[in-house]
């Protein structure tokens, strides 16, 4: 340990600013997708794939950041997150063509990831006895993020401000945690297993690998659908960046109240829930028009409010022997996977577009035809979600046997 005393409370606002800009650049990349679109003549299909370079980024740098993690500790790791969120905005704001685009959201990604690679199991070290209740208060910033960042998006798109003036307004709160992590003290993996052959060996585990699998599920149904939030609902008759910040503010509120939940219906039973919650959800959205879209989009941030911070902090005490890589490789596979989907739901769109124009449908019906049958094709995750989760739920007493100890909150 470092001689100068860790300061908790610092090292988690510097955890919670830096996860605010990994959430702004999905809140942001949302907003100006259509208007990168219109600019460069660029396909849903190539605008998945730009948004995919952040996706693969993100596991690379968490995958990387949990093996070093128990040999360096966090805060070389915050620093190459620093680094290369400032380097991919300016890339960003730069960009004139396809290619340059893909490396800045790649950098943004590596970012992205470096900040989880480093926060969650720092979180998870500093606030051993509540892990995936201090998980959920981390990971209120990343909905409170998309809602700062959607809101800003559809506030300055009314200004008529361009993408890159959008792009811009992220370099303040990247200079925010910078500010904040410098000079300060870091934990080195003292309460968290960081043995790297018992971590791998322990990663092979049939539970973790279903983990892993689930993950992918969990993480598309939330950020597949959000990164395409404008195409799925731009003519269901609500603002679709309303809607987002609708859901990722619901989504912040649930997270900061999420002790009480968890201790009442522990993580197995959180998962489970929300599954069918998210699936309702989207059946709804698939069919809904005007008024209507507000009430799936409220059950769809319910659905899936509390899936990313209870899968990790699931891992940290279900398969608490997989260390900080263990969280770094569940997270990183569900960026992984979803980031191979976002293509895919982009080819889900373009082709459900032609297929509803060949039937002679107005422009504006078009699109929401378009955006209803994919939105339709999206809540099959859920659905295989509540089988999976069902299994736990059913096995939740056996599993019981091997968490870790939690406080009540």
């Amino acid at each position: 340990m470092e001689s100068k005393p860790i300061n908790k409370s610092k090292l988690f606002l510097a955890s919670c600013v830096a996860l605010t800009v990994t959430a702004m650049t999905f809140g942001i990349r949302a907003g100006i997708m259509n208007e990168l679109g219109a600019e460069f003549e660029f396909t849903n299909r190539q605008l998945g794939i730009m948004a995919q370079m952040a996706f693969l980024g993100f596991p690379l740098s968490m995958i990387v950041g949990g093996l070093v993690y128990p040999k360096i500790g966090p805060k070389p790791i915050m620093w190459v997150a620093f680094i290369c969120h400032l380097l991919g905005l300016i890339l960003t704001i730069t960009s004139t063509s396809f290619t340059p685009f893909l490396i800045s959201t790649f950098l943004i990604g590596v970012a992205n990831g470096a900040v989880e690679a480093a926060c969650n199991p720092l979180i998870a070290d500093m606030y051993t006895t509540n892990r995936t209740t201090m998980l959920n208060k981390f990971h209120v910033w990343f909905p409170g993020g998309i809602v700062i960042g959607a809101l800003a998006s559809q506030f300055m798109t009314g200004l008529n401000m361009g993408w890159q003036a959008q792009i811009a307004i992220m370099f303040i709160p990247t200079i925010i945690y910078g500010v904040l992590i410098f000079g300060q003290s870091f934990p080195k993996a003292e309460n968290i297993a960081s043995n790297i052959s018992e971590n791998i060996s322990s990663m092979f585990s049939p539970l973790f690998i279903f983990m892993l699998i689930c993950m992918g599920l969990t993480a598309t149904t939330e950020l597949g659908t959000g990164q395409f939030i404008q195409p799925l609902l731009e003519n269901a008759g609500a603002p679709p960046l309303i809607i987002l910040a609708l859901v990722t503010g619901l989504m912040a509120v649930g997270r900061y109240f999420a002790g009480p939940v968890i201790h009442k219906f522990n993580p197995i039973g959180v998962l489970f829930f929300s599954a069918i919650i998210a699936a309702i959800a989207l059946v709804i959205l698939s069919k809904a028009n005007g008024p209507l879209v507000y009430l799936g989009a409220f059950l769809f941030s319910c659905g899936v409010m509390y899936f990313w911070p209870t899968m990790i902090g699931f891992i940290s005490e279900y398969c608490d022997k997989t260390g900080a890589l263990g969280m770094s490789i569940i997270g990183g596979a569900g960026m992984l996977i979803t980031g191979f989907s976002l293509p895919v739901i982009g080819g889900w769109l373009d082709a459900e577009k032609a297929k509803a124009a060949a039937s002679g449908l107005a422009e504006d019906a078009v699109n929401l035809a378009a955006g209803q049958n994919t939105l339709d094709n999206i809540a099959l995750l859920p659905a295989i979600l509540i089988v999976c989760f069902g299994i736990l739920f059913v096995m939740r007493k056996k599993l019981e046997e091997r968490r870790i100890p939690q406080e009540s909150h």
